[in-house]
């Protein structure tokens, strides 16, 4: 039965990163170059900042802790950075980053998704881990939608072609 519990939880989790890299991708789409690096103001973050941020987390929850490879994240980097990636290299960087750290909860036994670990300060346990890097990339993804729709004034399509009034059963 924990099998296939930790299977159904693999398999939403591994859902959850690409819908997130999925929306992320429309978003990048509408964005220029120029785009990419604003800061609206002095107490937000550009997209690309976020970017930066998501790979870092994911990086450091998931590919470091959950991984069990080294711990090199420079946090406070990610937000100081503003340039020197492209929209490409930003959305390469991020897909490289989401696809490494889902083959590690593919292929991650259920030890581990029990064990209790230090991340960050925080002790998680392996489905601790998974849990936040994939709500934490869905949050920053909504806030790249919103500014991506704040300064295109566009609707992004998200889910086009699916009825979202559709009632349980």
């Amino acid at each position: 039965m924990e099998e296939i519990i930790i299977e159904e939880f693999v398999q939403n989790s591994l859902y959850r990163l690409d819908e997130s890299t999925r929306m992320n991708t429309i978003s990048l789409q509408q964005l220029s170059e120029e785009d990419i690096w604003k800061r609206p103001n002095g107490s937000l973050n550009s997209v690309g900042n976020l970017l930066l941020h998501l790979c870092g987390n994911i990086t450091q929850y998931v590919i470091s802790s959950l991984g069990g490879q080294e711990d090199v994240r420079e946090r406070d980097l990610e937000f100081e950075t503003r340039s020197g990636y492209s929209k490409s290299e930003l959305l390469e960087k991020l897909n490289e980053t989401v696809e490494k750290a889902k083959r590690i909860i593919n292929d991650t036994k259920i030890e581990q998704f029990i064990r209790k670990r230090d991340v960050q300060g925080y002790y998680f346990s392996g489905i601790g881990v998974v849990l936040h890097a994939v709500e934490h990339y869905s949050y920053h993804t909504g806030q790249i939608a919103f500014y991506t729709k704040l300064l295109k004034n566009t609707d992004l399509g998200f889910y086009d072609g699916q009825d979202l009034n559709l009632k349980n059963e």
